[in-house]
């Protein structure tokens, strides 16, 4: 790097992360101009994916919730271009970026590549359908906020068309499926529940939720949640119970059709609206990166500084890395919000040490400050605290109103991580002020 030449970081993938990691950064150095900070993403806007199953119900509003990756770049000095990762060249420290094109299939933005000094790679990840016959074709997945929507127009459209329907409905026409009964699968069930019934409320009154809609949520492992604790797990099964959905455990799915999902077990579910929300994998970009190493799903390998295992320069976090949870254990950090939170964290003091020659790479330790399942309106539970005070301390049961405030409190963290406490605050307020003039299901 020459004398004139800045110190350019390049961040790619605008999530959680990759979003709190570049505001970090453009506070940090917005008054050096020998530091140069770019955020690359395939979207116009940012939306925080904890709240994507809200988005897919319609209970949340994609629009009165995103984030403008061109403003939030200007009012904290850092760079945005838009498209999606498409290749490497470590000897020659280039990234290239996949042209864009509109909904026509006409390019308006072509192939481009961009120098960099330290590269971060925090592009999330996306459904693994493991290779299930028919699950590509017949599912709909929830990897972003155009599949969110997507998902809740299906909805719309499969109730708006039954209200009209003079024939009886088909075995399964509103019947919900949803594949995998971790986090979101568990909290799009409790979603979906309250947003069927508040959309018959609204007009489609020939439509009866308890006779005609039935929500199924399947999960392969002998319980649901199977990544949290047996009693957050039990409880809000009995939740889900109380509030009519149905649950199948440790049922293996083996084939998705127009009409249903079939069972290794010989079980049919008939469900014409089918989700698949039972794993992820890295994007299968990362698997020809220059030789990177990734594991079995795609994740990029880092050590514990979140540098790849091959190359020092770049940087990989987030669901996209596959980072161990502690120097001598099999066991990876999980894919959480708040593990990405802690890393963006680590990786902004790691580059403002390198940029100054102060420090060495800090090393990243996860620290876990619990779980909190939210169903809907109506109920949260979970757990606070987990390992913050030792490894065997346990940790706090919560459910109720306190637990749907700490819930709440997540999202309000990240909005305050990359837009600051005024501009939160104020946002907060106009929520509180418009929402009841505003209905509170997205009926479109």
């Amino acid at each position: 790097m020459s004398a004139t030449e800045p110190f350019r970081i390049i961040v790619i993938g605008g999530g959680a992360g990759g979003l709190e990691l570049v505001t970090r950064l453009g506070n940090r150095f917005r008054r050096q101009p020998t530091v140069e900070i770019t955020l690359i993403d395939r979207g116009y806007t940012h939306i925080w994916k904890p709240l994507l199953h809200e988005v897919a119900a319609g209970t949340l509003n994609s629009n009165d919730d995103e984030l403008d990756y061109l403003a939030q770049a200007h009012w904290h000095r850092f760079h945005f271009r838009l498209g999606a990762l498409e290749g490497l060249d470590r000897d020659a420290k280039t990234v290239t970026i996949a042209p864009s094109f509109d909904s026509a299939g006409q390019q308006y933005i072509p192939r481009r590549s961009f120098n960099y000094h330290a590269l971060v790679i925090a592009i999330g990840s996306v459904t693994n359908d493991f290779g299930i016959p028919g699950v590509a074709e017949h599912c709909l997945f929830l990897d972003g906020r155009t599949e969110a929507d997507a998902f809740h127009q299906r909805l719309v459209r499969a109730c708006y068309a039954a209200n009209e329907q003079i024939e009886p409905l088909r075995e399964g026409q509103l019947d919900i499926a949803i594949a995998g009964a971790g986090a979101t699968g568990v909290e799009l069930a409790a979603e979906l529940h309250h947003a069927v019934r508040a959309l018959v409320e609204f007009g489609l009154t020939r439509i009866q939720p308890e006779r005609d809609i039935k929500i199924h949520l399947i999960d392969g492992a002998p319980r649901i949640l199977p990544g949290l604790s047996e009693r957050i797990s039990n409880t809000t099964q009995a939740a889900l119970n109380a509030l009519g959905i149905h649950v199948h455990t440790s049922e293996m799915v083996a084939e998705a059709t127009v009409q249903g999902l079939r069972m290794k077990s010989g079980k049919f579910i008939p469900a014409e609206i089918k989700v698949w929300a039972a794993g992820i994998k890295g994007p299968d970009v990362l698997r020809a990166l220059d030789g990177l190493e990734v594991n079995r799903i795609n994740q990029l390998l880092v050590r514990s500084t979140l540098q790849t295992t091959l190359d020092d320069a770049i940087y990989a976090f987030g669901d996209c890395a596959a980072c161990p949870l502690a120097p001598d254990l099999p066991a990876l950090v999980p894919p959480r919000a708040q593990a990405a939170h802690q890393q963006a964290a680590l990786i902004a003091r790691a580059l403002e040490a390198r940029i100054t020659g102060r420090g060495g790479a800090p090393e990243f330790r996860y620290r876990d400050f619990g779980s909190l399942i939210n169903l809907s309106t109506h109920s949260t539970i979970g757990n606070l605290m987990g390992n913050l005070f030792g490894q065997h301390a346990g940790s706090v049961s919560i459910e109720g109103w306190f637990a749907r405030m700490a819930y709440l409190s997540l999202y309000k963290m990240h909005q305050v991580a990359v837009q600051g406490v005024i501009r939160t605050a104020f946002m907060t307020i106009a929520n509180l002020l418009t929402q009841r003039t505003k209905p509170r299901l997205k009926l479109h």
